[in-house]
């Protein structure tokens, strides 16, 4: 199991599975906050939303680069776990200075990685609206219905 393509398909998987447990607690979090009427529609009651959905979001973001850094650092690509790390945001975020590089062995893996990244950041994007989306509703719908 040490080609590149087989390991960075496991991590993709692993990266969706931890990308879906965070969307998933998000949720949750969303629904109790709404039964407790925490969650208001209207400028304040939207930007606390997004801003607390945006960060719970890029904190699921950060956990994939730290295990994409911790399988780098195993490889014995990078002697320490902030160098491994500041090379993983560099590759999931798609930034790619090229100050920090791996091996011809790893190579691939961080191609893969910016894949990666760039579709988790499309996941987080489109979760974001979703949620946008539901408190534009509901704040549009208090206007027509008089509220």
């Amino acid at each position: 199991m040490n080609s590149p393509i087989i390991l960075g398909f496991l991590m993709m998987a692993a990266c969706v599975a931890i990308q879906c447990l965070v969307v998933s607690v998000l949720l949750r979090l969303l629904l109790h906050a709404e039964k407790r009427k925490l969650v208001r529609p209207g400028l304040i009651g939207t930007t606390s939303t997004l801003i607390a959905v945006m960060l719970i979001l890029m904190a699921g973001n950060l956990g994939q680069i730290a295990v994409w850094a911790a399988l780098f650092l195993a490889r014995g690509e990078f002697h320490d776990f902030s160098t491994a790390f500041y090379h993983s945001v560099v590759n999931f975020s798609t930034l790619g200075y090229g100050d920090v590089v791996m091996s011809e062995k790893s190579r691939l893996l961080g191609a893969l990685e910016a894949a990666n990244g760039v579709l988790m950041f499309g996941l987080t994007t489109s979760v974001v609206f979703v949620v946008l989306n539901e408190q534009m509703q509901k704040a549009w719908g208090k206007r027509v219905n008089g509220g």
